[in-house]
């Protein structure tokens, strides 16, 4: 009784952020405001133009809208790029919030872009461990080929709830200390302030979510690994 009211409760602490996420993303993404020039994709040019950084592109993406470190571009999904609602708006200055962070080579930005790396390399090799244990196991018959498994599902599950983790304030830092002060200059009425707050939490919550989710099912695997 107790472990099934311990996971319904990590259910909620997973599902009820990504519920509010969509609710939040999805409310203010619906009708174009009026105040609003241009849309998400002429707004990221403008700010990057503004902030010297020509040289960062502005991209349509059906992978989700991030900063793209490697080619060097704001990527966002069409509804965002082609948008006048308040959620492609602010959406658009996260993203050329963190091309920002890049810019200035701001440490946050630059751990997590190494524990980005680290983690692909780690995934690759905890998946051939995984692959290589059952054999080893058959040809060995050693009870410590166990440990390999067990290293395995850190390398592949664990390394990517630590790059989560390190993900998050450098989402909060894109959101609160970049996107939403740019915002506050002009770029949004008094009115629209707390609409925008609502979407940047929700970007946040978005990684803050797939680390609980990425945590549970790190626990699952670890309970099943030492029957």
């Amino acid at each position: 009784m107790v472990y099934l009211s311990l996971l319904a409760l990590l259910l909620l602490l997973i599902l009820g952020p990504q519920l509010w996420v969509q609710r939040v993303m999805a409310g203010y993404n619906r009708h174009p405001e009026d105040n609003f020039p241009g849309n998400g994709g002429e707004l990221a040019r403008h700010l990057l133009d503004h902030f010297s950084l020509q040289q960062v592109g502005v991209e349509v993406t059906e992978t989700g809208d991030h900063y793209d470190l490697v080619t060097k571009a704001v990527r966002l999904s069409k509804d965002k790029l082609e948008g006048r609602t308040l959620t492609a708006i602010t959406l658009a200055a996260h993203e050329v919030g963190h091309a920002l962070q890049d810019a200035g080579d701001e440490p946050l930005f630059r751990r997590r872009a190494r524990l980005g790396t680290f983690a692909v390399g780690a995934q690759r090799l905890g998946s051939l461990l995984l692959f290589a244990a059952p054999i080893l196991s058959i040809i060995t018959r050693a009870p410590s080929v166990g440990m390999i498994s067990l290293l395995a599902a850190f390398l592949v599950m664990g390394s990517n709830v630590v790059l989560q983790l390190a993900t998050l304030p450098v989402e909060l830092d894109a959101s609160f200390k970049k996107a939403l002060p740019i915002l506050q200059t002009g770029y949004l009425t008094p009115e629209q302030y707390a609409g925008a707050k609502r979407i940047l939490w929700a970007a946040a919550l978005t990684y803050l979510s797939a680390s609980l989710a990425g945590l549970l099912n790190f626990w699952q695997w670890m309970r099943v690994l030492k029957r």
